[in-house]
């Protein structure tokens, strides 16, 4: 069984999630890195990263919506380090095009509530059994499940209904996941990115450029990556062992209720 403690990351190889992974290899994990297709040119830049940083990298290709997928992926993590310590559940899409919600369709829908929230939720349920029992196994074992989820799980945007019930559902999931776990001794909090620079935001960004210099971020700028990074950082220290169920708001100040 392996020695240090190992990270499994979703959406590992491009943004908040390659940003994470850095910072968990920066902690003292190893990770396993899940992302679409392990042969993407994010995963090939991610693996000399991880290492640089001193973890071990352990690319993994896997669809989240494939449910039935999940056992297989555990199970070849499990037989490569034979723990898992820390679950970010960070993949995720927006829609395919953004649509006036009395124009959403059926099939955006599925595809955006398999992969955001049906997904992970199974995902996070597997590892959960896993850790349950690893808990038993292994001293001064202190298992964590994060989800990232977005603002969007409390602010509407009526062309990406789909996305904002998919981030909302997630945000629920993380408070049931941590009532449920806390007797297991499992740690769960949620992670709310605000107005991040991402691949996802770019079709977006100057819109969004012009609503953070008009105010509508407090803080004034663009959210980055690393800043998600930092946060899950944190929370692999042990910094906030006591706060089980916690939402760590990353927005620039979007949380503050203003007239």
């Amino acid at each position: 069984m392996n020695g240090k403690p190992v990270a499994v990351i979703t959406g590992a190889s491009r943004g908040i999630g390659r940003a994470v992974a850095i910072a968990l290899a920066s902690e003292g994990f190893d990770i396993a890195a899940i992302a679409r297709s392990v042969d993407s040119e994010g995963m090939e830049i991610l693996g000399p990263e991880v290492e640089k940083h001193g973890g071990q990298f352990f690319p993994i290709g896997l669809d989240i919506s494939c449910t039935k997928c999940h056992k297989e992926v555990v199970s070849n993590i499990l037989d490569r380090y034979g723990r898992i310590d820390f679950l970010v559940n960070n993949a995720g899409v927006a829609p395919l095009q953004r649509s006036d919600l009395l124009e959403m369709t059926e099939e955006s829908y599925d595809r955006v509530i398999n992969i955001n929230l049906k997904g992970p939720v199974f995902f996070a349920q597997k590892i959960a059994k896993e850790m349950i029992w690893m808990k038993s196994q292994i001293s001064s074992y202190n298992p964590v499940i994060i989800f990232i989820t977005s603002v969007s799980a409390v602010l509407t945007s009526v062309n990406r209904t789909e996305y904002c019930i998919s981030k909302a559902g997630l945000s629920m999931a993380t408070s049931v996941f941590a009532d449920r776990l806390s007797k297991e001794g499992i740690l769960v909090c949620e992670v709310r990115p605000g107005i991040i620079q991402t691949d996802m935001t770019i079709k977006v960004k100057d819109k969004y450029t012009k609503m953070i210099n008009d105010g509508f971020v407090p803080q004034k700028r663009w959210g980055l990556p690393e800043d998600i990074g930092k946060a899950v950082g944190s929370i692999a220290r042990g910094d906030w062992n006591f706060s089980t169920g916690m939402v760590f708001e990353i927005s620039g100040g979007l949380n503050i209720h203003k007239l």
